[in-house]
């Protein structure tokens, strides 16, 4: 699986260490308070479990699953929710942990139904990566693990087509193993 990257961009060694800063912060922010973490199903579990295992804090986890690029490398601009309904984060501190922000359309619209159908007392975003590119829709990320530029990133639980979430580190598909429909 690693012959069909161009190039890595982070090792496992890197990801672990920016995992352990990301924890501090976050237990600095919430010792003391009720925390609630909702991971974005599937990219972020990897994420998830590593950066949890990290925070000395009792807290809630639940798992929201939602898609938007639909088996292709770029989002269909259509966010699907997959569950009926969202956790109920009521009175609570939310921290929505996701793999990448890359368009925005899917954190935007989770952070929008979870103030919308529940009350909050504050949401925060986390994510693993933020590609430096404009939105389509306006969101940021609170604590950020990286930031790439626009690329194709699989590994640490992204994926292309369900494969190579497993790889222990972060790299760059090869254009030849992204099938293209306009190609």
């Amino acid at each position: 699986m690693r012959d069909d990257l161009d190039h890595v961009l982070f090792d496992e060694a890197a990801i672990l260490g920016r995992l352990d800063g990301m924890a501090a912060e976050i237990t600095k922010e919430y010792r003391g308070k009720e925390l609630t973490v909702i991971a974005i199903l599937n990219g972020s579990l990897i994420f998830m479990a590593d950066l949890l295992r990290r925070i000395p804090l009792p807290l809630k986890v639940d798992c929201i699953s939602v898609a938007s690029y639909h088996g292709g490398t770029e989002s269909t601009g259509t966010v699907t929710f997959d569950q009926l309904s969202i956790p109920d984060v009521s009175g609570r501190h939310v921290l929505v942990l996701d793999d990448i922000l890359d368009t925005g359309r899917t954190l935007h619209a989770i952070v929008d139904k979870l103030r919308a159908e529940t009350e909050p007392k504050s949401v925060k975003i986390c994510v693993l990566l933020r590609k430096i590119k404009e939105r389509a829709a306006p969101v940021e990320a609170d604590y950020i693990g990286f930031d790439i530029g626009d690329e194709f990133v699989v590994g640490y639980g992204l994926d292309y087509e369900e494969r190579y979430r497993n790889l222990p580190l972060i790299g760059v598909l090869r254009a030849a193993f992204i099938e293209r429909p306009d190609a």
